[in-house]
């Protein structure tokens, strides 16, 4: 293909921007892809994420048509339950507070499946969620939370395949372009200005998909939308992702949409870089806080750990954790769920103390009202109800009695050493405000009307999710309206 005449360009190179370039290659469309990190930063923030998509299964033969390497023996040995249309509605009513968007949300609930048949059809690998998902309870693994499935090696793997997946498809990759405008007139969308090795070109095509993330990377949009404090939070992904294919489509007319104050912000070490690292991957996350306390400076807890599964939780803990003294907390464990803890508190890189007994734990809490700390959990520990059998597979209802703050589910004395501590801050998966789509993945501008030519998918997509985030409906959207947004592109293009 001729690079410089291409029917769809995608601006963009993750989940989402790869999506959109194999539907519309599939569709016949000659797609010039443009990426504005260099190849070894390349993928945008699916590349820094473990991988797991939320989507519909009725039951095991719906998981078997997505995973065939699943064995019998593998099948026996676990309950994967069901996570039906319904379920998926509720969780998106409830997790938003009912705020999403009705029309998006049905495409992404109904879409889900057969998109990620799809996906496998044209040879993404997935598995089950083994070691984040399920516990293993009397011999056998059960899956909680409506999430199962995971890309095949994580993010990086999901990403790998699906560039090699494009380039078989035809798909140009050029990386370190940068976007920096729409070339756009009253007739729509034509193309886009491109910086790249220092020089700045106008690259014309007949179609548009942006699909380049929100602006969780750029300190001042942060600031200027979520608030004051948010320049110090720490970002999880890529550093690319700096809102330049909004502030594109904002200057021709497109529409803002969505919960622009609202972000995906998790628990994440409280040492950690500034933006993700590609070495360490999602191993500065730390979501198994409802097996254990959450610990401010001034030694006292302030959120409910067990107040629903962590999937439904995470992603707006990480707002609570910067709204409090120094932007910090400790999260606290014994012995007793150790065994529990996911993969991310055994890496080198965690920010962790350890000790025999709660006094010299508390000790030894860096910043930590130490006194007020030990009182706290002394506290909890006289609250938690032990004649409640604890389940880690469902919200068993164990909780505390006579505490201002309660714990609702999974409530264990903190009383068996080793006890062991580790530092968290605020870090950003990715903004929740961004551009008005139709369900053909159109742009909509301040009119409500379609900007011909011009399509969106992924982060920067507005009307999702407000305040809160149901765990793998990241990925699944971004697969979802990216193959909505490509193959909308090449019909337009073909037009």
């Amino acid at each position: 293909m001729d690079e410089r005449s291409p029917d769809v360009i995608v601006v963009g190179a993750g989940n989402a921007a790869l999506c959109a370039a194999l539907a519309a290659a599939e569709a016949g469309a000659r797609v010039l892809v443009l990426e504005r990190a260099p190849e070894a930063e390349s993928g945008g923030n699916s590349r820094f994420t473990a991988g797991a998509f939320r989507c519909v299964y009725d039951g095991v033969d719906d998981l078997r048509a997505l995973m065939p390497d699943l064995t019998d023996a593998e099948v026996a040995s676990a309950d994967f339950g069901t996570y039906t249309e319904a379920q998926f509605f509720d969780d998106m009513g409830r997790i938003t507070e009912y705020r999403t968007d009705p029309e998006l949300c049905e495409l992404l609930v109904t879409r889900s499946r057969p998109t990620m048949r799809w996906m496998q059809g044209r040879g993404v690998r997935f598995m089950p969620i083994w070691g984040r998902q399920a516990y293993q309870v009397g011999g056998r693994f059960r899956f909680w939370g409506g999430l199962t499935v995971e890309a095949w090696a994580g993010g990086p793997g999901l990403i790998d395949t699906l560039y090699r997946l494009a380039r078989s498809a035809g798909v140009v990759i050029r990386f370190g372009a940068r976007a920096t405008g729409l070339i756009a007139d009253d007739d729509g969308v034509h193309g886009v200005s491109v910086r790249q090795g220092g020089q700045t070109a106008q690259l014309r095509a007949k179609a548009v998909v942006l699909a380049c993330g929100g602006f969780e990377s750029n300190p001042e949009w942060r600031t200027r939308y979520l608030g004051p404090g948010w320049e110090l939070a720490k970002v999880r992904g890529t550093r690319f992702n700096t809102g330049e294919g909004l502030r594109m489509a904002l200057e021709i007319g497109a529409a803002a949409f969505g919960n622009w104050s609202g972000c995906h912000a998790v628990g994440w070490d409280r040492n950690a870089p500034d933006f993700g690292d590609l070495a360490v991957g999602d191993g500065f996350q730390k979501h198994s806080y409802p097996l254990g306390v959450l610990i401010n400076a001034a030694g006292e807890r302030f959120v409910d750990e067990g107040a629903d599964f962590r999937n439904f939780t995470y992603a707006k803990y990480g707002r609570a954790i910067l709204a409090q003294p120094g932007q910090f907390a400790w999260q606290v464990f014994d012995a007793k769920v150790a065994a529990l803890l996911r993969d991310e508190y055994r890496i080198k890189r965690a920010t962790k103390v350890r000790a025999d007994t709660l006094e010299a734990l508390a000790g030894k809490l860096e910043d930590v009202d130490a006194g007020r700390a030990l009182a706290t959990l002394q506290a909890f520990n006289a609250a938690v109800m032990t004649d409640v059998p604890f389940d880690p597979n469902v919200k068993d209802g164990r909780g505390t009695v006579g505490l201002a703050l309660p714990k609702s589910n999974w409530a264990n004395r903190i009383d068996t050493p080793p006890f062991e501590a580790f530092a968290v801050t605020c870090g950003v998966t990715f903004t929740f405000g961004g551009l008005k789509i139709d369900r053909g993945a159109r742009v909509i501008d301040q009119d409500g009307e379609a900007i011909p030519g011009l399509y969106a998918a992924g982060e920067l997509v507005g009307g999702l999710f407000y305040n809160n985030y149901p765990g793998g409906a990241g990925l699944m959207a971004g697969s979802v309206f990216g193959k909505i947004a490509g193959a909308s592109a090449a019909a337009f293009g073909a037009a």
